[in-house]
């Protein structure tokens, strides 16, 4: 008779945050004959060939540390499973109790797995593509320095949508709505849905609202007319200068990331116990 294997997890988490070293700590104790687990591979440098040998990413720390992960785990089709130690916890779904409580139903296939689109960003100058990133969250330009108002001109699937006179333009994953997009004043979109939201960022003018595309159309962003310090960004994490010459393209993902869901909260659940929404007004008595 054959034994099974032990499910394997990998683990990360900057250990100079706060609290991050002792959870990981505490839960590898916990994992004991449960799972094998590893806490010494960094992200940055871990290889795909050498995650696709394990059946779990456990990440430690805030929503920027899930959406570092889920970039760099995108290619091997493992799930993540998120450890809020931030602020929010949009995409860290769990506490390391809850986690405890969640862990052999996870293990053994009995939790429910998401899969989130992503998006695709290539820049291209005089035609050479320079610059390449995969966005879990969002894609954003940015005026920058010397903050004056920039013009972008936006194509959908060759076809021009509108021009845009603004500090810079949100291009958002169903994920990402609940970002940069949100604050801009952009709709709140189901994470599992296959769509993209397009934000103006402080338009001038009073009409360019936010709109919502198909997931599979492509938007090419043009600089008409840009600052010296004008900037793409990718989830606010990896960022590139750009050029009135260069050309931005922003399309699906061609996989998507796969992020472990707590059966005991909701992406609304989030909304409404962090950020107040839907909040009842409250009326005198």
């Amino acid at each position: 008779m054959v034994k099974s294997r032990l499910p394997r997890v990998v683990i990360f988490g900057d250990k100079e945050k706060n609290g991050v070293a002792e959870a990981i700590d505490d839960f590898t104790d916990f994992a004991k004959g449960k799972a094998e687990t590893i806490a010494s591979c960094d992200i940055e440098n871990c290889l795909d060939d050498v995650l696709r040998d394990y059946d779990f990413a456990v990440v430690f720390g805030g929503d920027g540390s899930i959406i570092s992960a889920a970039r760099n785990l995108s290619q091997s089709s493992v799930p993540v499973i998120g450890v809020n130690l931030g602020k929010l916890g949009f995409l860290a779904e769990f506490s390391v109790s809850e986690l405890k409580i969640s862990f052999d139903d996870i293990i053994s296939g009995r939790a429910n797995i998401e899969k989130r689109m992503m998006l695709d960003c290539r820049v291209f100058s005089d035609g050479a593509e320079r610059f390449s990133s995969t966005a879990i969250n969002d894609v954003f330009i940015t005026a920058g320095l010397p903050f004056r108002t920039i013009e972008l001109k936006i194509l959908v699937d060759a076809q021009p949508l509108a021009g845009c006179v603004s500090d810079g333009l949100i291009i958002s994953t169903p994920t990402g709505s609940t970002a940069y997009n949100l604050s801009a004043g952009g709709p709140i979109l189901a994470g599992k849905m296959k769509a993209v939201v397009i934000t103006p960022i402080c338009p001038h003018s009073l009409s360019f609202r936010p709109i919502v595309i198909n997931a599979d159309s492509r938007v090419e962003i043009f600089g008409v007319r840009v600052n010296e310090g004008t900037t793409v960004s990718i989830d606010g994490q990896v960022s590139l200068k750009l050029s009135s010459d260069d050309v931005v393209r922003v399309e699906r993902q061609s996989c998507d990331f796969l992020i472990v869901n707590n059966p005991k909260r909701t992406q609304w659940d989030t909304l409404a116990e962090k950020l107040r929404w839907a909040e009842k007004p409250k009326y005198k008595k």
